[in-house]
């Protein structure tokens, strides 16, 4: 198109990078660019340059121009503003675009000491110092409303708009343009002359720009509503951010109509344009170097594959000295191996990757942080497993490189490396003193607007009733797996319809949070990729600083970073290793020495728990549906767990119950040729891993491993062109092999079918391992590796009661928290009868953290706390508060110092005054002169003990579970008699088909909600003393039974349950208090004493009101006489009535008659 037909171009554009600014997609923006056909566009977002690249690529696609820039804050340093103000006068906007590489280089490194030189919390922004450094090949705008001038001009400060287009001048020359904008708004017409003026003064060129924000008029309701949510502001509030309705993306024809009387303006968006000769652009990767040093490229190249073919030789020999070569292969067979992937490795110049991959694991593994044993495709380099960087030998596995590095199509390798997830970010920080930390950087991630929060955002900032929005949002779908859109809500949802065809507000609520969803929200950072340059960062990508963290990130997320040049490795924490790591340090306690990677992988006690179910804590298998695998399957091999690894996904799922089959002898093995046996014996004749495909076609149709791998990504694909080609080729090639066109149809249609959802045997076999780990320490070393793994779940409540329920079964004792002998986290020592038991941790108690524990364990020292005001003498009041004490007091954790709970409970404000005076004291060296006095007693009044109930409910609520009992238990005589099972009796009945029960239950919680059709359902959680589960009940049953649903009521329920899924369901039928159930199933009491001392408060705290009998048995001289006398009259015998009796001093036991 020629320049003059073009008339204008939009050099000054905000996208929905601009976050919770723009709303202006790049896909939109580009569209609606390609229709005007305009020849050429910049975009120029807030301070950052997350689009450059992509926009870059996208806008060319388009036959569109790229031009890349960034709208940039500036601190001018000469206004009066208080520093870090929001409105400090020193701050204004210029935009600067990139007029060549040099620019763009430019560009990047001003963009990135944006984020990485301002305090955090603060907008990001440059100094004019460093403009000026980073100056050369821009070209700049003076900004528009918001900028340079423009500010300063319309709050009547001429001479500072004209100091800072003189810096400005002296910085970019004749780059520089006066920017003159047109949007309606009063304070453009005010400045616009001003503006003229001083550009006609200095003899500045003009230019014309629009600043859209969002795509066409009818958005501005929904952007104004975005500018809201991003200042927590509401669309009434008066004193807020706002931008004009003529802020939306204008067509060339709009903008020359509009700048009509100043056509030189729009002219010079051309002439800017012209200009510019550069755009970012894909470019191969860069790969890091390993080899620190200042060589030419290909002197490096061969000093790495040097390095990396005598780390590899070297570290071959000592697996193979350690291991031996596989069953049947000889070392010439790993030598051969190792030679052709180095060979590959250093043809497509890969050595130093290897090398920095190998590094920094082995730097983890000699600070003993736990690493994985390599899973992915990288588990198939015999090379990554000599140089340590894999656990698992692939030629034993029959792990393919192939599928790692394929030497017949180029791509880059891609290790995923666990770590100990606590431990991690010390591998990092290695990395980064290691290769310079301006090479080394984060991956920067955008999170959404998502149906559900954009809705509550939108409701907010209209201020509509927070009730009435919460009930609109949770009638939208909820699926974390694939999020719903508030147009599929709308189609599947009657009740959202409804309420937006009746009611105005929630149609402008849905109208305006439609337009707002999938834009981006907020960035933060990957969780596990990491980028390292051979070169400071910011000349490859503009960097980003997240301000949780003080590592920089790229500005580039992982679908573009890798394009821009950058080389990404994968840090994964994997919190199993944390646990085997914290498991094996409780066995050094005990002297016991272990490393996981020594483990026999033949151990029969292992593999007997694996066949048992035993699963719980351990990695991957703890589903009831993997439980059941395993005990269908009967493991005695570690190929088991890899194949169970590898079905147990959806597709293959089918295939487990013909695994079992076969490999139990219920099933006859069937190959539809004898060449697959040798490749499918090891799974039963079961197509189970993707290499099993690969070998196939190696073996049966002439392929090379290279060549099977592109074959097993065409079936992946399903491309009918490509699967037509290979279907060919493969049935030729078997058919060359002698095998019938008939037969080598039917496998390669069997392979294309598992291809639709095969996995990968180097990814499964790793994890395998880690499970099989697992299960080894939990068979031989169950009290260590329990605690092990609720020191990880510590605040997860759930998983501590079912680690501590596993306990009970496996006969391990859970003590209570103790101030003097709980650790931070759990431990394991000898119980009073000898036997290993788990330590409660005092941070695992609500109330309790991390640093308060800490404290307290600071506190005691190697001296054991003897009384309650020997713990406020000691105790740093600046460290644990009053919250703090009272849950260590609720789960009975002063119980050795104080019995009696609620008196510790009482003397907690005595106790932090002494602590506060006792620090003073220390503070002024007091106790230094006089010495430390014996602990004064506390002031504490009696206080009387609380019922068990409230003990138990006090317990409840520090812990999340019950500790020293269950409410139950007060009814433990008398639930035989109700004829009750147990909630883990019932579900596992339910399992075999029962379908209704009885049980005896706590009422944990209770929450109510609306069901799809617009009723009531009610979800109360559970408890007996097998575990805590969740029952729900409709809205007939909710409204009769809803009186009784109250937390800590004791009940007996009938239930209706079904399987779906893993899980029972279950649904409460009817209701009726435990108490009163109890009264009709007993007789009466009996209470036992050893004299007369109790009997006056035994006759005060019966009630004559009753029909139960109760007798007084007296029990003298150690038992050797007994009188019973049965008492006259009926009395009220409830379970309550037998735990007072029972708390009466005196009183020996209470026994059900």
């Amino acid at each position: 198109m020629p320049a003059a037909e073009a008339g204008f171009i939009h050099l000054h554009v905000h996208t929905a990078y601009s976050l919770r600014e723009g709303a202006l997609t790049l896909g939109k923006l580009i569209d609606m660019a390609a229709r005007d056909q305009q020849p050429a566009l910049a975009v120029t977002d807030t301070n950052n340059l997350f689009a450059a690249l992509e926009f870059s690529e996208k806008a060319a696609k388009a036959g569109i121009q790229p031009i890349a820039g960034v709208q940039l804050r500036v601190d001018f340093g000469d206004g009066k503003g208080a520093a870090g103000a929001a409105r400090d006068d020193r701050f204004a906007n210029i935009v600067l675009l990139a007029k060549t590489e040099t620019g763009y280089r430019n560009l990047m490194r001003l963009g990135s000491r944006a984020f990485l030189e301002t305090e955090q919390g603060d907008e990001p922004r440059v100094t004019l110092d460093a403009l000026g450094a980073d100056a050369e090949e821009l070209i700049a705008l003076t900004g528009g409303a918001d900028g340079a001038l423009d500010r300063a001009l319309a709050e009547g400060r001429p001479e500072q708009a004209r100091a800072r287009l003189a810096a400005l001048e002296r910085l970019y020359g004749d780059r520089l343009y006066v920017e003159i904008q047109r949007h309606n708004l009063p304070s453009e017409r005010e400045v616009e002359p001003q503006l003229l003026d001083l550009a006609y003064r200095r003899g500045l060129p003009l230019v014309a720009t629009n600043e859209p924000y969002f795509a066409q008029p009818a958005d501005f309701e929904a952007h104004d509503a975005l500018l809201c949510i991003a200042e927590g502001a509401v669309t009434s509030a008066d004193q807020r951010r706002r931008v004009s309705p003529e802020h939306y993306f204008k067509t060339r024809a709009q903008m020359r109509a509009l700048f009509a009387d100043l056509e030189e303006a729009t002219a010079n968006t051309l002439e800017i344009a012209r200009r510019i000769s550069f755009r970012p652009q894909t470019r191969k990767p860069i790969m890091p170097r390993f080899v620190q040093e200042t060589r030419d490229a290909h002197s490096l190249d061969e000093i790495e594959a040097q390095e990396l073919r005598c780390q590899a030789t070297e570290g071959l020999e000592q697996r193979l000295a350690a291991h031996g070569p596989a069953e049947g292969r000889t070392r010439e067979e790993y030598a051969a191996r190792l030679h052709f992937e180095l060979s590959v490795i250093e043809k497509m110049r890969f050595p130093g990757y290897f090398l920095i991959v190998s590094d920094f694991i082995k730097f983890a593994k000699s600070q003993g942080i736990p690493v994985g044993p390599g899973r992915g495709s990288g588990a198939g380099s015999l090379v990554a497993y000599a140089l340590t960087i894999t656990d698992l030998d692939p030629i034993r596995f029959g792990l393919f490189f192939e599928r790692f590095l394929n030497p017949e199509r180029t791509s880059m390798p891609d290790f995923d490396v666990d770590f100990c997830q606590s431990r991690r970010g010390e591998v990092i920080d290695y990395v980064r003193r290691r290769y310079g930390a301006e090479r080394v950087a984060q991956i920067i991630t955008f999170g959404s607007f998502l149906a559900r929060g954009v809705l509550r955002s939108v409701g907010r900032v209209l201020e509509m009733p927070l009730g009435q929005v919460d009930k609109l949002a949770k009638l939208v779908p909820q699926n974390p797996a694939k999020p719903v859109t508030l147009a599929e809500a709308l189609a599947s949802e009657q009740k959202l319809r409804e309420a937006v065809e009746e009611d105005e507000r929630v149609s402008r609520l849905f109208k305006i949070a439609g337009s707002l969803e999938g834009l981006y929200s907020n960035a933060s950072t990957h969780a596990a990729g990491v980028v390292i340059g051979d070169r400071p960062l910011h000349e490859v990508t503009p960097l980003y600083r997240d301000p949780r963290s003080d590592m920089p990130a790229t500005q580039f997320n992982m679908k573009w970073v890798e394009p821009a040049g950058l080389v990404k490795f994968d840090f994964l924490g994997l919190k199993t290793l944390t646990v085997i790591s914290t498991c094996i340090s409780l066995l050094e306690k005990r002297g016991i020495s272990l490393n996981p990677s020594a483990i026999p992988l033949d151990d029969e006690p292992t593999f007997e728990l694996l066949r048992r179910g035993e699963t719980v804590g351990l990695f991957q298998v703890e589903s009831a549906g993997m439980k059941k695998a395993l005990v269908d399957m009967r493991p005695d091999r570690f190929e088991d767990l890899i194949a169970l690894v590898a079905l147990y996904r959806p597709g293959p799922m089918a295939n487990i119950p013909t695994y079992c089959a076969r490999k139990l002898g219920d099933e006859p093995i069937e190959y539809d040729h004898p060449e697959l046996e040798p490749i499918l014996k090891e799974t039963f004749g079961v197509i189970t891993y993707q290499e099993q495909v690969q070998q196939i076609a190696k073996d049966l149709a002439g392929y090379s491993l290279g060549q099977a791998d592109i074959l097993r990504r065409a079936m992946g694909k399903k491309i009918k062109a490509e699967m037509d080609a290979q279907r060919e080729r493969f049935v030729s090639g078997a058919t060359e092999h002698g095998i019938p066109k008939s037969t080598a149809d039917a496998i390669f249609n069997a392979c294309a079918k598992f291809a639709e959802y095969g996995f990968n045997k180097s990814h499964s076999a790793p994890y395998a391992l880690i499970t099989y780990q697992t299960a080894y320490l939990k068979a031989h070393y169950p009290a260590e590796f329990l605690a092990a793994s609720m020191t990880f779940d510590k605040s997860q409540t759930d998983k501590l009661s079912e680690f501590r329920d596993e306990a009970r079964r496996m006969g391990i004792a859970v003590e209570p928290p103790s101030i003097n002998h709980s650790g931070v986290d759990f431990d394991v020592a000898r119980g009073a009868d000898g036997r290993l038991a788990i330590r409660y941790a005092l941070s695992a108690i609500k109330g309790v953290g991390e640093a308060q524990a800490e404290s307290l364990v600071r506190s005691r020292g190697d001296r054991r706390f003897a009384s309650l005001a020997d713990v406020a003498r000691r105790l740093n009041p600046r460290e644990v508060n009053k919250k703090t004490l009272e849950s260590l007091a609720a789960c009975g954790a002063f119980d050795e110092v104080e019995p009696n709970r609620a008196r510790a409970f009482s003397a907690i404000e005595p106790m932090l005054a002494a602590a506060n005076r006792h620090a003073d004291d220390r503070q002024v060296g007091q106790n230094a002169l006089f010495g430390e006095a014996e602990p004064a007693d506390l002031a504490v009044p009696k206080t009387p003990p609380w019922p068990a109930a409230e003990t138990l409910r006090r317990e409840y609520e520090a812990a999340g579970f019950f500790l020293s009992g269950h409410p139950l238990d007060a009814y433990a005589g008398l639930l035989p008699k109700l004829r009750v099972s147990r909630w883990s009796e019932f579900a596992a009945s339910v399992k075999r088909g029962a379908t209704a029960g009885r049980l005896a239950a706590v009422v944990l919680d209770r929450a109510e909600k609306r069901t799809k059709s617009g009723s009531k359902m009610g979800i109360v959680q559970l408890s007996d003393v097998s575990g805590q589960y969740e029952a729900i009940l409709f809205q007939e049953g909710l409204t009769q039974y809803r009186d009784l649903l109250e937390k800590g009521t004791a009940l007996l329920i009938t239930l209706s349950a079904a399987v779906e899924g893993e899980d029972v369901r279950a649904r409460i039928v009817t209701v009726e208090p435990l108490a009163a159930a109890a009264v009709r199933a007993q007789k009466g009491l009996r209470v036992v004493v050893g004299d007369e001392g109790p009997l006056d408060r035994i006759k005060t705290r019966l009630s004559g009101r009753g029909e139960g009998e109760v007798s007084i048995l007296l029990k003298r001289d150690a038992g050797q006489e007994e009188i019973e006398i049965r008492l006259p009259g009926g009395y009220s015998v409830n379970p309550e009535v037998a735990g007072a009796l029972r708390a009466i001093p005196g009183v020996l036991e209470v026994e059900y008659l």
